[in-house]
């Protein structure tokens, strides 16, 4: 007799499948990017999404340095890091951090929403982000994403 399974399927390392994905973030938000990515990291767009796993896709994100903010965030937005050493706490604005590395402002945001856990950790690790058009994961033939489209 056929009868609905009720089970529920929990993915696990060796059944997900990760997909690789490439972002343009020229003219896109730098906030809204990030939530798109971190989105995508985790894998909660997928109907097996476990939360305890790592399920989500392989991100590529192009055009770093193109990346848009809004309102005063330019030069009101600061980038906090402290070097290790006594009074090593530094500052550097938005604008200044877009000049010396796009990469690392990109990368902070969407670090910022990843768990803070060996998860997350290692959700970052599936996150390549590069300031040019170009990048070196062709052989995995990634598929273009348009960010409206996700939901």
């Amino acid at each position: 007799m056929d009868t609905l399974s009720l089970k529920t399927i929990s993915a696990n390392k060796t059944t997900v499948e990760k997909k690789w994905v490439v972002i343009d973030a020229k003219d896109q938000v730098l906030g809204r990017l990030a939530s798109s990515a971190a989105y995508l990291l985790r894998g909660k767009h997928k109907t097996n999404f476990t939360p305890h796993v790592d399920c989500g896709d392989n991100v590529i994100i192009i055009n770093a340095e193109k990346v848009q903010l809004t309102g005063n965030k330019w030069a009101g937005k600061e980038y906090t890091h402290y070097t290790g050493y006594p009074g090593g706490q530094r500052t550097i604005v938005a604008e200044k951090l877009m000049v010396k590395n796009p990469i690392a402002m990109v990368e902070t945001a969407v670090k910022g929403m990843l768990p803070k856990n060996r998860l997350g950790a290692a959700l970052y690790r599936n996150l390549y982000v590069y300031a040019g058009e170009s990048h070196p994961h062709a052989a995995q033939q990634p598929e273009l994403i348009n960010l409206n489209s996700i939901k």
